[in-house]
């Protein structure tokens, strides 16, 4: 794709977020054919998403992070998106109605970098990544989009619209990584009080760490790399799950505590 075109795409993808609309989609002359075309435009998308949220770029997010949602996309692999820090939140901040329209809940494990992961040392394992985490986070990744029909836009326009990504919510942080079964750790949603999702750390492509690993080689691959310091949603624990303007909602990850995001209305 010309670089002309994918800043010409990125514009109408940050003109949606300005003005608080969605888009039946991008021009056909500007829709990306591949992934190479989608990470470009989400490439000149995320400067723009800093200037107009006034924030900056602190780390990535994992998508489609199971076999079901890959194939919904049409992918053979995950997706790669940008955390940007005026989309950060805490437990129990409030979003307004206004400002998300799909409001898809994502209860998701979050990892902080210690160690830079350069492309001189790609491809890594596990293990290596592993060993260069600083801390875990128990967190809610609130998924939104630009597309009037949502996911159906397909794979590579939601890339290329920064992988979905919306709002992301922080729970508690942990240094002590061997106290957590990645591979085996149940995690349940609730709206209202009520139970609406179960899942597990094993959806996420059989562990968290997995999904971290993919991305940290995707990054490489790209002529990028995770620093020292970002921070990584490594893709969700249970279904997306749809949520509504007046409701009050908790991931519950057992005894790492709860995460809770409410929404106005």
């Amino acid at each position: 794709m010309e670089q002309s075109a994918a800043a010409e795409a990125a514009e109408i993808l940050a003109q949606a977020r300005r003005s608080s609309q969605t888009i039946e989609g991008l021009p056909s002359h500007l829709q990306p054919q591949n992934l190479e075309d989608a990470y470009q435009i989400q490439g000149a998308l995320i400067p723009l998403i800093e200037e107009l949220s006034n924030g900056k770029q602190v780390g990535y997010k994992g998508g489609a992070t199971n076999e079901g949602a890959m194939s919904l996309f049409g992918l053979d692999e995950p997706f790669v998106g940008v955390l940007v820090s005026s989309y950060m939140l805490k437990s129990g901040d409030t979003i307004a109605d206004a400002d998300c329209k799909f409001k898809l809940l994502e209860p998701e494990f979050a990892f902080r970098m210690a160690e830079d992961l350069p492309p001189a040392a790609a491809p890594y394992d596990p293990d290596g990544v592993r060993a260069a985490i600083a801390s875990v986070m128990t967190s809610i990744e609130v998924v939104d989009l630009r597309f009037t029909g949502g996911m159906a836009a397909g794979g590579m326009q939601v890339i290329a619209d920064n992988s979905a990504a919306g709002y992301w919510l922080a729970g508690t942080e942990y240094t002590d990584l061997d106290a957590i079964d990645f591979e085996d750790w149940p995690v349940t949603l609730h709206i209202n009080g009520e139970l609406v999702a179960e899942g597990n750390s094993a959806n996420v492509l059989g562990s968290p760490l997995n999904s971290l690993t993919f991305l940290a080689n995707n990054l490489c691959m790209r002529g990028g790399g995770l620093k020292a310091g970002d921070i990584i949603t490594a893709g969700s624990c249970t279904a997306p799950t749809p949520a509504q303007a007046g409701d009050e909602c908790v991931a519950d990850f057992g005894s790492l505590g709860k995460v809770s995001v409410n929404f106005g209305s």
